[in-house]
């Protein structure tokens, strides 16, 4: 049975989530898809303003969409869906740009990075800033406000925009009584710092991640260059100080982490054969849901079943609020 409240969260399709992006965020989502009635969007509209290519945001889609029913998501509760696929957004964020003022959305943390960096360069301040850009927050105001949402599970740098879309409902509700809920931003738990190959934060600008769901031979070769420090197989090692054994407690129970642990501090174990239990583990655990991800990313249709059948859940509801929205405004 699931819970009342609704869960909304929408995931970028710019490229493919590698184990931090999972662990840090999408692992949380999928568990909450157990038991909350969950809406789920590929932000396609928001992947255009830094991806001008529709094949390219068309397979990260589907990447992001396969990944997500690999690894667990809860299909009955949920709703899985393109977010262009709504036509309902459209008319919803044009309704938002009638009450959201200018000022708000020049305090948008992105906008705001955008200036900063055209002044610190010495070029205009509005160079390569397009108005998908500015009005970024509006739409995302009105993905949040459009499934009556009342949880929006974000990272820490994403708050911003719940607070935007409380803001602009609060705006809204000002003026044509009470309409949107306010809905409630859910800071992931912190699973700390989930280290890359080069021992820094695992960042895709980096060029230091594991990519998720990568065939075996690719997430061996990735493991396997693990940079770690010069101490001999004998020699006993910090295990909090290696990212081999960083990442093995993320996949790893209670009793194989406190083995690990004493084999770093005991000594006798080489970082070759570390990695390789790293490997091992890690492959084990990922190993069903990769077969499921290649089949699906093989049959693109049963993606699209999946997405479409997402799509018409999403629309009973999103109808509804608009046919709202609609008559307050326009009578």
């Amino acid at each position: 049975m699931t819970d009342e409240k609704i869960v909304l969260t929408g995931i970028k399709p710019t490229g493919i989530p590698h184990i931090g992006n999972y662990l840090g965020a999408l692992k949380s989502l999928i568990d909450m898809s157990q038991k909350y009635k969950t809406f789920i969007f590929i932000a396609d509209l928001h992947a255009l303003n830094s991806i001008h290519d529709a094949r390219e945001i068309k397979q990260h889609t589907y990447e992001i969409a396969a990944l997500m029913i690999a690894m667990g998501l809860n299909l009955d509760n949920t709703a899985l869906f393109r977010q262009s696929d709504i036509n309902e957004i459209y008319q919803l964020t044009e309704f938002l740009m009638n009450v959201t003022p200018k000022g708000l959305m020049n305090r948008a943390h992105s906008y705001k990075a955008m200036v900063e960096k055209n002044t610190e360069s010495g070029v205009d301040i509005d160079s390569g800033i397009n108005m998908g850009l500015y009005t970024y927050p509006i739409l995302m105001a009105a993905d949040i406000l459009l499934y009556n949402s009342d949880i929006v599970p974000v990272g820490k740098d994403q708050k911003q925009h719940v607070e935007f879309a409380r803001d602009i409902a609060g705006y809204f509700n000002n003026i044509y009584g009470e309409t949107f809920k306010l809905p409630e931003p859910v800071i992931g738990e912190d699973c700390g710092l989930i280290p890359g190959l080069d021992g820094r934060k695992m960042s895709k600008s980096y060029d230091n991640t594991i990519p998720l769901l990568c065939p075996r031979n690719e997430l061996k070769k990735k493991i396997m260059r693990i940079i770690t420090d010069s101490k001999a197989p004998e020699e006993s090692k910090n295990p909090d100080e290696s990212t081999i054994f960083l990442i093995y407690k993320l996949f790893a129970n209670t009793n194989e982490t406190a083995a690990l642990r004493k084999r770093f501090l005991d000594g006798g174990m080489g970082y070759g054969e570390a990695k390789t239990i790293l490997f091992e583990k890690i492959d084990s655990v990922l190993s069903e849901p990769r077969e499921r991800y290649e089949h699906l990313m093989a049959t693109p249709s049963e993606i699209d079943t999946i997405l479409n059948q997402g799509a018409q859940r999403a629309h009973i509801v999103a109808s509804k609020v608009l046919s709202k929205v609609k008559k307050k405004m326009l009578g």
